[in-house]
């Protein structure tokens, strides 16, 4: 899902609507305790699937418990400094992005670069061996989450198709002659292109990266109230998650730290969800007639958002009592967030660069106003959406590995030329 032009300024407008029509009043919303939970999960919610930590391998849940607490030992974890209706703001969550080298991933108006994780053919040297196995250890967890929400797509389409089977046979067996005699049989290779294609599935599940997420409520001096359903304090904020591959499915492990029974909440006592709990909250995008979910997460579980959930859907963390750390898999669109990408264009505007051999003097090519137009987009573009964005960020990246100094020292010498130009 790309974020568009005027997106905060159409999103704010809705909030503001629909906070208006609330009034004093909240919205509804269910959770376990609740008779009809499950069957609102199943009609309004089906394609958020929850795995619990018991169906997960326990040697995955150790190596990848393990990780976490490797880069924060380290001092991987970092707030960003992120820009929100024109304000610059630090978020709440500790953050680091994990992922195929020379990916970047860009979320509100901040470009982060991918600690990269161990891949053939790269050769990447890690400040401590430490941190090598840590992130050996999240490529592993995106093999299996990548596996995983293949299976979980394949499920969830033949359900559908069943369903649809169920319902409609005689409609389909009356309009079948009429399919056969019609134009549409001119090209039947659209028609019967199975709506599981291996090809399809694959491009909405090959997890490129994960933003890996650390906060402790209890360090923190304030945390936001849910402003709709009165679900308590918010880790992260409703959203859609933004500059994915279209449909594509997002998984996220969860791992609280284990508290002690002091922690525990009598569910007795407590009205709507257990507050000591981490929970996802669940809501149909601006709709005020159909209940939200709060989902509690416990050590381990995993939950996937399928399909359009995303794009239909918006999903908030709720925080609970202990610190918690969460890697959220991600197929990024980034048709220009690679250093491929970026080299690619620098070779296009360089291409209008020409160097005398005899006097080493440079001069343009062309001085076409779309070429030099088409030059100065790239030189800005080099700027403002690599340069400045890396080095804003420090020496962040020394913490894990040196690996993108070298490019990006690459890119600045590109840069220089452009400037010339």
């Amino acid at each position: 899902m790309k974020r568009r032009a005027g997106a905060s300024e159409n999103k704010a407008a809705k909030k503001q609507k629909l906070l208006e029509e609330l009034g004093e009043s909240w919205l509804p919303y269910l959770t376990p305790r609740d008779a009809e939970f499950h069957q609102l999960w199943k009609t309004r919610y089906s394609k958020l699937l929850l795995r619990k930590a018991e169906k997960i391998p326990q040697e995955l849940h150790h190596i990848v418990q393990e990780a976490f607490l490797t880069l924060q030992n380290h001092g991987c974890f970092f707030q960003d400094l992120v820009r929100i209706k024109g304000k610059d703001f630090l978020t709440p969550v500790s953050r680091i992005l994990i992922g195929n080298p020379g990916c970047t991933y860009k979320y509100l108006n901040t470009r982060l670069f991918t600690v990269p994780w161990p891949m053939e053919d790269y050769e990447i040297k890690y400040c401590h061996p430490e941190l090598f196995a840590a992130c050996k250890a999240l490529i592993r967890l995106n093999d299996y989450l990548n596996i995983e929400a293949v299976q979980a797509l394949q499920g969830q389409i033949f359900s559908e198709t069943k369903e649809t089977e169920d319902t409609a046979v005689s409609d389909r067996e009356q309009d079948f002659s009429t399919f056969i005699k019609g134009s549409l049989l001119e090209d039947q290779s659209n028609l019967y292109t199975p709506r599981n294609d291996c090809n399809s599935l694959k491009h909405r599940t090959s997890y490129n990266l994960t933003l890996l997420n650390y906060m402790d409520p209890l360090q923190m001096p304030y945390l936001k109230q849910e402003p709709y359903f009165g679900m308590g304090n918010m880790a992260v904020s409703w959203h859609h998650d933004e500059n994915l591959v279209e449909r594509s499915t997002v998984a996220v492990y969860s791992y609280s730290c284990e508290g002690s029974a002091s922690d525990k909440v009598n569910e007795q006592d407590v009205e709507g969800r257990d507050p000591a709990d981490w929970h996802v909250g669940l809501k149909v995008a601006w709709d005020i007639k159909t209940p939200g979910l709060a989902i509690p997460l416990h050590p381990g579980d995993c939950y996937f958002m399928l399909d359009d959930l995303n794009m239909t859907h918006q999903h908030c963390v709720l925080a609970g009592f202990q610190p918690r750390f969460s890697s959220t898999h991600r197929v990024a669109e980034c048709s220009t967030g690679t250093l491929e990408y970026i080299f690619g264009q620098c070779e296009i505007a360089l291409q209008n660069l020409q160097v005398d051999s005899d006097s080493v003097a440079l001069s343009l090519k062309s001085l076409e106003v779309q070429v030099v137009k088409e030059v100065e987009g790239i030189h800005n573009e080099v700027e403002f959406e690599w340069l400045r964005q890396f080095w804003f960020q420090g020496k962040r990246y020394r913490k894990c590995t040196d690996w993108w100094f070298e490019p990006m020292a690459k890119l600045e010498e590109f840069w220089k030329k452009m400037e010339f130009m």
